[in-house]
């Protein structure tokens, strides 16, 4: 037997077709490997995957709005302590008199508006309460008009008060610091206040005049005598504050007695003078 008939009978099926397939090629598995995902953070140490996670930075709109409104939160906050350190500091460089001064006049303010808090309710009790109401209701309204009187000068007043007199003999005095005065009585409660025989009321101008003070037109001469009508505690301290009017006064070489009174009269009157346009609102 030949050699080609050993190869012809060894050439079976199987033989021929391991020679058609081609030879098989290894995979490398360094190829095929995964370069991203769970498998690569595996091999990852902590700090790195700590900072994979904050950078980028990853914002949603509901963070920034938050941002936003804390961002605007704090700004609003440091405006309004900016503001209390400032009126803070303003008071702290006062002196102690004025503290003390300041806080008495808000101490009588406050009084004297519950005061008038307790009228008004008073006056509200007794017109529900009265049997008879109109009667009650006329009877305030004359009480009404005596007050409005006082305050118009059509009427005279008497009552607790102070009587102010200045001493001007080098005639140094001027209108304007006369204004000043009835100013600081008026804000110190003042109800009724008269200058040498000259109502003074809401209306009253005062000028310079000729060795002396025009008050509404009507010439007054030194020594100016005030009498005012009013809470005697509260009158004599707001003329002898610190830099007040006494002290601006005797500055001006003039002097200044101020006197208190259970009881001063104020009698000067005004005529009362109709007005030419206004008219009464009510119906």
């Amino acid at each position: 037997m030949s050699d080609n008939d050993n190869d012809s009978n060894d050439e079976t099926p199987e033989n021929r077709l391991r020679r058609e397939l081609p030879e098989e090629v290894p995979s490398s598995a360094s190829a095929d490997a995964p370069t991203d995902g769970p498998e690569a953070e595996a091999g990852l140490t902590g700090r790195q995957r700590l900072a994979n996670g904050v950078w980028p930075p990853r914002v949603t709109r509901a963070q920034l709005i938050v941002a936003v409104l804390l961002f605007g939160l704090g700004f609003g906050l440091a405006v309004q302590v900016a503001s209390n350190s400032d009126s803070d500091s303003a008071l702290r460089g006062a002196r102690q008199e004025d503290l003390v001064r300041i806080l008495d006049e808000l101490d009588d303010r406050t009084q004297r508006l519950a005061d008038e808090k307790q009228g008004l309710e008073k006056q509200r009790d007794e017109l529900e309460n009265s049997s008879d109401q109109a009667e009650e209701a006329r009877k305030q309204t004359v009480e009404k008009e005596g007050q409005l009187g006082i305050l118009a000068g059509t009427v005279a007043a008497e009552g607790p008060g102070i009587t102010m007199t200045i001493d001007d003999t080098k005639a140094t005095v001027k209108a304007d610091m006369l204004l000043d005065a009835i100013q600081e009585l008026r804000a110190a409660g003042a109800e009724a206040i008269q200058v040498n025989g000259v109502r003074v009321v809401a209306g009253t101008f005062l000028s310079d005049a000729d060795n002396g003070v025009s008050v509404d037109g009507n010439k007054i001469n030194a020594p100016y005598r005030f009498k005012v009508i009013g809470k005697p505690q509260d009158l004599e301290p707001a003329l002898n504050i610190p830099g007040g009017v006494v002290q601006t006064l005797e500055k001006e070489q003039a002097t200044v007695t101020v006197e208190r009174s259970d009881k001063i009269v104020v009698d000067a009157l005004r005529a009362a003078k109709r007005p030419d346009y206004a008219r009464s609102s009510s119906r």
